[in-house]
C-alpha cells in the first residue's frame, strides 16, 4: 500500500513594497518650451491691446452701453429669436416632408432646401425688401376664384418683417437638413422595438425617436443659431438698426472706426459666449440616456477643487 505524502511548496516572496520602488519622471521639455512661446505671445498680443492708442479703450468704454447700442442689440436678439423659431418651425416640416413615402412632398421640400441653399443670404434679404415692386396687393383665397381677403404689401412686410422672412426662410432650408440628419441616424431597430410593443406612433416618436434624434441635431442645431445671430449684421444692407448698421453710423459720425468696432465685436463674442453655455446645459440635459453618470459641469469641478484645497489646508 502506498502513501502520497504532500509536499508543500515553499511559500512565495511577499511582493515588494511598490511604494519603494523608484519611479522615473518622464520629461517633456519641448512641451514646456511651446507653452512658453504660446505665452509669450499672448502675452504680447495683450500688451499691444493695452499700450496701442489706435484701440481708442475711452471711446470704447463710452460707447460699449451707450442707449443706441443697446437698442441695436435689442433689435439684433429679436431678429435672432424670430429667425430661429420660424426657420426650425418650418425646418421641422421640411425635414418630415423629405422623410415622407409622398413623393410629391419629397420632390417639393427637396426644391425648396436646393433653392434656399443655393441663393446667398443677402439676395434673399434684398428680395423680400423689395417684394413689394412685384406685388403690390396680397389676396388669399380659392386660385382662379374669389378672394377672401387681401391687405396693402407695403402697409403689412415693413423691412423688420422682410429680414425676419427672409432669416427664417433661409434658415429652415439648413435645419430642415440637421433635423433630417439626426432622424435618420436612430437606429431603425428602435422603431422596430416600439412597434412590436404596440407604441402609436406618436409616442414612437416623441419618446423613443426624438430624445436620441436630439443629441445629433443639437451640435449642429447651436451652430446654426450662433451663425443666424452674427449673420443679422447682413440686415445692415436693409437699412435696421441693428447692432452692426448701429456701430456703422456711430463710426461714420465720429470717425473712431476701430473702436466702434470693437463694441460690436466683444457684444457679438459675449452673446455668443452665453448661447454656448446654454448649448452645452442643454446637450447635457439630453445626454442623460446615453451615459450612467454625466461627468461634472465646470462650475462643479471648480468647486471640488476648491472644497479639495480647503481641506487639504485644514
Amino acid at each position: 500500500m502506498s502513501t502520497v505524502t504532500a509536499v508543500e511548496r515553499p511559500a512565495a516572496p511577499e511582493a515588494e513594497d511598490e511604494g519603494a520602488l523608484p519611479v522615473a519622471r518622464t520629461r517633456h521639455p519641448w512641451r514646456w518650451l511651446v507653452a512658453v512661446l504660446a505665452l509669450v505671445v499672448v502675452a504680447q498680443f495683450a500688451h499691444g491691446l493695452i499700450t496701442n492708442p489706435g484701440w481708442d479703450w475711452p471711446t470704447f468704454g463710452r460707447y460699449f452701453t451707450a442707449s443706441s447700442v443697446l437698442s441695436a442689440m435689442r433689435v439684433t436678439l429679436e431678429l435672432t429669436f424670430w429667425g430661429t423659431l420660424f426657420g426650425f418651425l418650418l425646418g421641422v416640416w421640411i425635414a418630415v416632408a423629405r422623410l415622407s413615402k409622398i413623393p410629391v412632398l419629397q420632390v417639393i421640400a427637396w426644391a425648396y432646401v436646393w433653392a434656399f441653399r443655393s441663393i446667398p443670404l443677402i439676395v434673399q434679404l434684398l428680395f423680400w425688401f423689395n417684394i413689394a415692386y412685384l406685388y403690390k396687393r396680397i389676396s388669399v383665397g380659392i386660385p382662379f376664384g374669389p378672394a377672401f381677403f387681401s391687405f396693402d404689401v407695403n402697409g403689412v412686410i415693413s423691412g423688420f418683417s422682410a429680414a425676419v422672412i427672409g432669416l427664417a426662410l433661409h434658415q429652415g432650408a439648413y435645419s430642415a437638413e440637421i433635423i433630417r440628419a439626426g432622424i435618420i441616424s436612430v437606429d431603425p431597430g428602435q422603431v422596430e422595438a416600439a412597434k412590436s410593443l404596440g407604441l402609436p406612433w406618436r409616442r414612437q416618436f416623441f419618446t423613443i425617436v426624438a430624445p436620441q434624434a436630439m443629441r445629433g441635431i443639437l451640435p449642429n442645431a447651436a451652430n446654426e443659431v450662433i451663425s443666424l445671430f452674427k449673420g443679422t449684421s447682413i440686415v445692415s444692407v436693409m437699412a435696421i438698426a441693428e447692432l452692426f448698421y448701429q456701430v456703422q453710423v456711430i463710426y461714420g459720425r465720429n470717425g473712431r472706426v476701430v473702436p466702434l468696432l470693437m463694441v460690436a465685436t466683444v457684444w457679438y463674442i459675449v452673446l455668443t459666449s452665453v448661447l454656448s453655455v446654454v448649448q452645452y446645459y442643454i446637450e447635457r440635459h439630453f445626454a442623460k440616456g446615453s451615459q450612467r453618470e454625466l461627468p461634472p459641469t465646470p462650475w462643479q469641478r471648480v468647486r471640488a477643487k476648491v472644497s479639495e484645497i480647503t481641506g487639504e489646508r485644514r
